[in-house]
């Protein structure tokens, strides 16, 4: 690598959020490829890719140059006569790390910048104060003509710069650099003269910049797309802000032609990176610091905690009544043996303070009704945690094993990922900051990407697009394929209509050119969803800190991947939402049958809740929803914990080709066989199938002499696959094993299929306390089904693909679902007479706030009377149109008009008199005749009722899906004419190996078209009945003659082929063909009888039978009459052809109609 002969000192990364369009390693590569020697990153007000940049640039041989642009409060915002009440505009500095003090500095400012900002509506800024300060180890930029000198002598106030220079001077020496830049802006042509007479004047050393956001020109009109996104701007807005093409990452030729006349300015970049010597480099874990009362150190606190504890838990839960006394110390021979050994481990090893401040705040949550998990990962193998509460399984009668957790043999830090009920976790976290104090605990820093529908959004907004075309763009992309969502590109290939779209339309091609090239930049930070940092001093001694607007609490300016190197340590505080749903249904629970459930006291062998699980009837239930795991469920039929165990260990890709073995073994229809007979003892909970790491752990101890420790590492060895550490992992277990008696061929095949196991084996102690979880809320659904289903419902009620799903298996359960009602619904679900009242605020646009207000005034004042009482009583500033409507459509106020067409068409007129009913409230005329006015009747326009098929549709729009009725009820007499079946008899038998065919009726719920890799389209269709939905594919033949047929937006009749081809998979659905149900019906009726409920429907009715002529079927009009019951047979006969019937269901005033 040649000198160096510039070296860019401003570059902007990815990092600077919204701003920057350089990902660090991209940047790296590219520095690399270029020969670059060295390089600085200072992006805006924050270090967030300060270690990804260390650690790339090093590894690639670029010496990285560590620091961040500053804003430096102005001081006209500390004067009233200059600022004028306004929030002024802060100044723009480079600081760049030049050693250790330098890089801890950088972080003492960062805090200040973010946590002591006076105003949250400001940037965050330094003072000249704070920069006074912490300057040690660091050089500054001054920075340029949007620095400090640049802003005074631009506001003519050059006397003003001047001294401000001085100042700075007098803080940093020969570290102040005058910063010379040529962008090309006219501020920069006023100033530079200025600038190199000064620092001439003052022996200031010149420096040349080109602050760099983007690699090249090509990338200028996506980054300028980009900053219009941040600033949510719009690119034809000639006002805005903008940056210069010349914004780019120069080159360093190209820098040094720009600057040849001030050849020291550019000899000074490189001077400045030799100056600058700090690599970040990783720290030891720091443990924080937990006080033990009465002047106990942590060793003593922790034996004393641990067996006071194992003896409440040996009371509470391992010693039985029918004990003897010496069976008693026996088994306290055992438990107390492990738990010294273990304690002994404990403290060699260093960790006393972590097992300690984990159970102070697990035990504090537990005090303080904050739902805890069982315990997750290889934690709950440590009988230490379940004394200390930790963790509440008793790793003793599990097996589970201390060593997966702890290795003796290999330091590494422990980590206890705790679970929490979601809604309550934050209280938790408090407590934690509280104790040990604001300034040692934070949570991490998350980043969020531009993902492709976002960025298609987000460019589209930008480019002034119509918003339909941009949502309609959007919602072609493919969903995301188990958290990976695709790319921009992999959309195209995979929807060819988007491909279309790009190449038809040249305003689409230039929405996708920009978004491809934004695709994946960071748009915003976020707050990690779990991790807490709890530091041994001030946070800001180890890491820059950051806040986000959304959290009180500080945040690390490192994310989850490189903040532990800053010798902090991480705890997880995880929101688990099932334990948020076990809280509520224990809730409903006691509410209704006065039951204070405690789920840790359950018992694990109640006979319901297996025959629960052995029916597959586990919709709902913790990790056994899907429908394989339902068949598995039927056919292992569960009847203990340990079963439960199992599931959750094989249900996965590897050890899933074992559950048929484990089934005919469990059943007795397999005999078990094992290669040598001291693995009996080992293998014998699970039939001689090998489905736990910790059974490779324990082979290995007693066929191969291993220690545990050992043990620990062969199971690491064989899990990651460590090809060279294997063969000398063999031999050791051959030696020791042909040491025990055992021949040498067996031991090589005992070996062998340790290792082939190993590479997918589960970790029993984690699958054990998830397992716990699993059994609460099949124990809940076995026993209390209604308080569990409103439970379960209640957490989603955003999510309206989970109500529908759980509102099916509420209708499979015999529990009904009851529509909104404003009279009785609360603003979430709950639990009436048996059956479960759907929630106000699961209705689309209602907001949970404003259905909290209608649920507390009937509180107050009692049930609504009629829509007059509803108007007079309710809040304007909770009422809204969209609301309204939705309520209406959702079917939420049939108690009190139940001709949603008329409310629906009076929609402003009640808005209105809410309006003047609240003006009336407040008014001062109101003690006069306001109380009479509030009484009074509102009068609504008479309006037709909504058709059956269109009211249905309407609420499904309103609550995401058909819940008071499906639109084929109406179909029902045609459908049993046609032979059609429901999805749910068609798919509940099916079994592997089956072939089955089968009319099928339904909406359509998605239809996607796909492009396959050699060009030809096809499509998956997904339709719904009244028991179910299934999705089926169509070739590219069948998708061109009946794509219209699909598009019609009408129910129709499918015929289908459905194969079985693989247990646990759902079955394969092939359609081959399509018609409208109308249709289809049509052809086999012989007549129809129509009911009209308005006058409204004759005049649209005539129209349609007048081109239906030339028939032989009969047609029959019956009024709706309370008087008379009066039928009447139209003349002549119509042929029922060009889907008639769905023309005359969907008219105003048809109330039904009616095959013959």
């Amino acid at each position: 690598m040649s000198e160096p002969k510039f070296v860019h000192l401003r570059v902007h990364t990815a990092y600077s959020l919204s701003e920057g369009a350089m990902p660090v390693p991209k940047l790296i590569h590219k520095l690399h490829d270029q020969g670059v020697a060295a390089v600085a990153v200072t992006d805006t007000a924050n270090i967030f890719g300060g270690k990804a940049f260390s650690k790339y640039a090093s590894d690639e041989g670029v010496k990285p140059i560590l620091g961040a642009q500053f804003y430096l409060r102005n001081p006209d915002s500390q004067d009233l006569l200059k600022c004028k009440g306004r929030i002024v505009e802060p100044d723009k500095i480079v600081l760049l790390v030049m050693n250790a003090e330098g890089y801890g500095n950088i972080m003492h400012l960062m805090k200040r910048a973010y946590l002591d900002l006076p105003s949250p509506q400001e940037k965050p800024q330094i003072t000249l104060a704070e920069l006074e300060k912490f300057n040690a180890g660091l050089i500054m930029l001054t920075g340029g003509v949007e620095g400090p000198l640049g802003r005074l002598f631009l506001e003519n106030r050059a006397q003003e710069a001047e001294n401000m220079l001085q100042e700075l001077q007098k803080y940093f020496g020969d570290r102040l650099y005058m910063e010379i830049a040529r962008i090309g802006l006219e501020e920069e042509q006023k100033t530079e003269d200025t600038f190199i007479d000064w620092a001439y004047k003052y022996n200031i050393p010149l420096v040349a910049t080109n602050e760099a956001f983007f690699f090249d020109t090509d990338m200028y009109e996506a980054h300028d797309a980009l900053v219009c996104i941040a600033a949510g701007e719009v690119v034809a807005n000639p006002n805005r802000k903008r940056f210069s093409p010349n914004n780019r990452l120069r080159s360093q030729d190209e820098m040094v032609e720009l600057f040849k006349d001030l050849p020291e300015a550019v000899q000074n970049t490189v001077n400045i990176a030799m100056r600058c010597n700090y690599l970040s480099s990783k720290v030891d874990p720091l443990l924080p610091i937990f006080e033990c009362p009465d002047g106990k150190t942590q060793d003593d606190y922790i034996d004393e905690q641990a067996h006071l504890g194992l003896r409440k838990r040996m009371e509470a839960t391992v010693y039985t009544p029918e004990m003897t006394e010496e069976e008693r110390k026996k088994i306290d021979e055992e438990y107390y043996a492990r738990l010294e050994y273990e304690l002994s481990v404990i403290k060699k090893m260093g960790f006393p303070g972590y097992f300690l401040i984990v159970s102070d705040f697990i035990q504090w949550s537990k005090d303080h009704s904050v739902p805890v998990g069982p315990g997750r990962g290889s934690g709950a193998g440590s009988i230490v945690a379940w004394s200390l509460r930790i963790t509440d399984l008793d790793p003793m009668k599990l097996n589970l094993l201390f060593e997966r957790f702890l290795n003796p043999e290999r330091v590494n830090m422990p980590d206890f990922d705790v679970d929490f009920c979601q809604e309550n976790r934050g209280k938790t976290i408090e407590y934690v900051q509280n104790k040990y104090g604001f300034d040692h605990v934070a949570q991490i820093i998350t980043y969020g990407k531009l993902q492709s529908k976002a960025v298609i959004r987000d460019v589209a907004r930008v480019l002034q697009m119509p918003y339909s075309q941009a949502d309609r763009i959007s919602k072609m992309i493919p969903p995301g394929v188990q958290g990976k969502n695709p790319t921009l590109q992999e959309s195209l290939d995979q929807v060819p209509e988007l491909e279309e779209m790009r190449v038809n339309d040249p305003q689409v091609n230039k929405l996708f050119d920009i978004a491809m090239k934004l695709e994946g930049l960071y748009r915003h930070s976020g707050v990690h969803a779990a991790g807490v940092v709890i530091g041994d001093r001030p946070l800001e001694e180890l890491t820059p800190l950051y806040k986000d607007p959304r959290s009180d609490m500080p945040v690390t300016q490192y994310d989850m991947k490189f903040v532990e190197e800053t010798g902090l340590i991480k705890f997880d505080f995880l929101g688990l939402k099932t334990l948020t749903v076990i809280q509520r249904a224990v809730d409903w629970v006691k509410k209704d049958y006065g039951v204070e459930l405690i789920m840790s006291d359950i018992p694990l062998d109640d006979k319901i809740t297996y025959e629960l699980m052995q029916r597959g009837d586990t919709i709902g239930v913790f990790q056994f929803e899907s429908a394989g795991m339902q068949d598995v469920h039927k056919q292992i039929k569960p009847d203990r914990f340990e079963d439960l165990i199992a599931i959750v260990s094989l249900y996965r890709p590897g050890p899933m080709d074992n559950i048929p073995s484990y089934i005919r073994r469990k059943h007795g229809e397999e005999e078990i066989t094992y290669l040598h007979p001291d693995l009996a003892p080992i293998l014998d909970e699970t039939y001689g199938i090998m489905v736990y790491q910790e059974q490779v752990m324990k082979i290995a101890q007693a066929l191969g002499g291993y220690t545990m420790g050992g043990a620990d590492k062969l199971r690491k060895v064989m899990g990651k696959k460590m090809r060279d550490e294997i063969p000398k992992q063999r031999k050791m277990f051959t030696e020791g094993a042909v040491a025990k008696g055992i021949d040498a061929d067996v031991a090589t095949k005992i070996f062998d299929q340790m290792e082939k196991f190993a590479s997918y084996g589960f970790n029993k102690s984690h699958a054990a306390a998830y397992s716990l979880i699993s059994y609460q809320t099949a124990y809940l659904k076995a026993h209390y089904p209604v308080e569990f289903m409103c439970a379960i419902m209640a957490f989603d009620i955003t999510n309206t693909d989970k109500l529908l799903f759980y509102k099916e298996e509420c209708k499979k359960m015999g529990i009904k679902v009851l529509q909104p009602d404003i009279n009785k619904s609360g603003a979430d679900f709950t639990v009436e007479d048996g059956n479960i009242r759907y929630a106000l605020a699961a209705i689309k646009g209602v907001g949970m706030a404003n259905m909290k207000v209608i649920e507390e005034i009937r509180e107050q004042g009692g049930p609504f009377k009629d829509i007059s009482d509803f108007i007079h009583r309710m809040p304007l500033a909770n009422s809204n149109r969209r609301q309204l409507e939705n309520m209406i459509k959702a079917g939420a106020f049939d108690c009190l008009e139940k001709n949603r067409g008329k409310l629906f068409a009076n929609v402003d007129t009640i808005m209105q008199h809410i309006s003047s009913a609240n003006e009336l409230k407040t008014s001062s005329q109101s003690s006069l005749f306001g109380a009479e006015e509030l009484q009074s009747k509102v009068k609504l326009a008479e309006k037709p009722d909504w058709p059956e098929l269109e009211k249905l549709k309407l609420e499904a729009e309103a609550v995401g899906f058909y819940l008071s009725a499906h639109p084929l009820d109406s179909y029902r007499s045609g459908m049993e004419r046609l032979g059609v079946k429901s999805c749910a008899e068609v798919f509940s038998g099916i079994k592997v190996g089956d072939t089955v065919r089968a009319k099928l009726a339904g909406c359509v719920s998605t239809f996607q078209k796909r492009i396959s890799k050699n060009g030809n389209k096809y499509a998956f269709l997904g339709l719904s009945d009244a028991s179910s939905g299934f999705e089926g594919i169509l070739f590219s033949d069948l998708l061109a003659k009946y794509e219209d047929t699909i598009n019609s937006g009408l129910p129709l009749l499918v015929g289908v082929t459905v194969e079985k081809q693989e247990e646990g998979a759902n079955p394969r659905v092939m359609i081959n063909s399509v018609e409208t149900l109308d249709q289809a019906i049509a052809d086999g009726v012989n007549g129809l009888v129509i009911g009209l409920n308005s006058v409204e429907a004759v005049a649209p009715l005539k129209e349609i039978l007048r081109h239906d002529r030339n028939g032989v079927n009969k047609i029959y009009l019956k009024p709706e009459n309370n008087e008379w019951d009066i039928r009447i047979q139209l003349a002549g006969g119509f042929a029922f052809a060009n889907d008639v019937l769905s023309k005359i269901r969907g008219l105003p005033g048809v109330s039904y109609v009616k095959e013959l």
